[in-house]
């Protein structure tokens, strides 16, 4: 192919489409054109703003074992000034920088917070009692001497990893809650990618050691992933820096059309050649022509808007892939009520230091809690008098919660967090209600013949999926990038084969959890 001109047509607007127009518009003479289903860049990485309040959905960290992606960002927008330094940072930084937080992530469960990942220490045993911290020690032993030998799920991973017990009492509703089936019924392929090598052995390790640590470099080479300590944070949230990204890919020559949701792919002599998409402000199908195409659309949609004729073993496992949908209710307050744990500098507002909380409890449907306030204070248009909450709720698009009427879904939200006493709906100013549809692309169905479609996508030489939804696959912000960028080092370097792409984020080395 001649780098020297032409179009590169990429599908979606998220950290991956972005990514590959960015290394794009730097390494080539191919001109991307990014069509983007929504009125927004960044994707499920964008930054929402409601009334002056920032919400991110579902809360993202800027970490990553890969070099390459760090600098990526920090190219993009550098660390606030002295960061790192024994001062603190430079109070008089600019707005396009990346902050650095300490990062802290609890579990609540029977009213109180236990450390995530768990940590056996006396303040833990004494909120589970005695008697359920021996089931717990012993069910782990028993499952490091009597492992499940042929692991099929993420229940019997779960288990190898920290016995019955603890898998019973801190990972399986909570899992549930996301995935909306039985742990038996998700691949195990799904912890794997999420908790890597993981285990109640690093745990402990990571917890003894951490009095005897100095501050980390914001890399943190030799540190676990689920146990990293710091990250780092744009200013107005993850949105900005692909806002940011958004802008260099336009000054270099790149387009960037903006509800324009795909509906074709043409395909011509074994070779992708143009897509079609709705314009939603004009109701009219345009047609693009490229030379090479990158798609981040679900790959349910991809293989059913292809032009060509698709095998019917594709199509029925392609139909069969599943998604989990979810919704981000932000909830502007006062205060929260008084929790059983150490406050921060908001004492007025009972402010915990949290960025993000599990929930556990299981008489609500409310899976995450995120903190805004512990994020970044410029995520809220008023950080000293208020607390910006995000209300993570797993569902399916369709479902009864999911269709009630926005307000109806906030009373039942407020309702929720009054009944585990994290808050006093007296104290409610304001909410707004986000559905976020496909945010994660599902370990169930007909998931685990997924290679059908992969062995069929691939036969088309200039055809790239990439990204999360692209590839079907529950990647972190850092690994869809990486997805983007092996594949214009494949085009760059004229590789044919699209394994390195399939490789991202199955190395041991990543170590990815969340």
């Amino acid at each position: 192919m001649n780098y020297e001109s032409g179009n590169a047509l990429i599908i979606g607007a998220g950290p991956a489409g972005l990514t590959a127009a960015y290394e794009l518009v730097h390494r080539t003479g191919l001109r991307p054109i990014i069509l983007e289903s929504s009125d927004q860049v960044g994707g499920i990485s964008k930054t929402v703003v409601y009334r002056g309040n920032r919400v991110d959905l579902g809360g993202h960290r800027f970490f990553s074992k890969s070099d390459r992606v760090l600098d990526w960002w920090l190219n993009l927008l550098p660390l606030e000034r002295g960061a790192d330094a024994p001062g603190g940072p430079d109070p008089e930084a600019t707005d396009e920088v990346m902050l650095i937080r300490k990062r802290l992530s609890r579990i609540y469960f029977l009213r109180s917070f236990f450390d995530y990942p768990v940590a056996f220490t006396p303040e833990t045993l004494r909120k589970l009692g005695m008697a359920k911290a021996a089931r717990i020690a012993l069910s782990y032993l028993k499952s490091v001497a009597f492992p499940i030998r042929d692991v099929r799920n993420i229940e019997e991973l779960l288990i190898n990893r920290f016995g019955y017990e603890l898998y019973e009492t801190f990972f399986k509703s909570y899992t549930e809650k996301v995935w909306g089936v039985p742990c038996k019924q998700i691949s195990a392929d799904w912890g794997l990618q999420r908790i890597k090598d993981m285990s109640i052995a690093k745990a402990v390790l990571h917890f003894l050691a951490r009095p005897f640590r100095t501050v980390e470099n914001i890399r943190q080479e030799n540190v676990a992933t689920t146990l990293v300590d710091r990250f780092m944070y744009p200013k107005f949230g993850p949105g900005q820096l692909w806002e940011k990204a958004a802008n260099v890919v336009a000054a270099k020559g790149g387009e960037i059309l903006l509800n324009h949701n795909v509906t074709r792919l043409n395909v011509s002599g074994g070779r992708l050649i143009g897509v079609e998409a709705v314009d939603a402000t004009t109701g009219k199908t345009v047609r693009f022509t490229g030379d090479v195409v990158f798609t981040t659309m679900p790959v349910k949609e991809m293989v059913a808007a292809l032009d060509c004729p698709v095998p019917p073993d594709v199509r029925t496992v392609s139909d069969g892939l599943q998604y989990r949908d979810f919704m981000e209710i932000g909830v502007l307050a006062k205060k929260l009520r008084p929790l059983p744990a150490p406050q921060s500098r908001a004492a007025s507002m009972n402010l915990i230091p949290d960025t993000w909380i599990y929930i556990q409890e299981r008489e609500v449907r409310l899976g995450r809690l995120q903190i805004f306030n512990n994020w970044s204070r410029y995520m809220l248009r008023d950080p000293d008098h208020t607390l910006w909450l995000g209300l993570e709720y797993f569902c399916n698009e369709g479902d009864e919660l999911w269709r009630q009427p926005d307000q109806d879904i906030l009373r039942f939200a407020v309702a929720e967090l009054a009944s585990i006493d994290i808050i006093d709906p007296a104290d409610v100013i304001d909410g707004v209600v986000l559905r976020v549809p496909k945010s994660y692309p599902a370990y169930v169905g007909t998931y685990d013949q997924f290679d059908t479609v992969r062995a069929f996508t691939d036969t088309f030489p200039n055809l790239y999926l990439i990204g999360r939804n692209g590839m079907h696959r529950y990647n972190n912000m850092d690994h869809s990038m990486l997805t983007a960028m092996t594949a214009v080092d494949n085009l760059v370097n004229g590789v044919q084969s699209k394994e390195a792409i399939w490789n991202v984020n199955t190395e041991q080395a990543y170590l990815e959890g969340k």
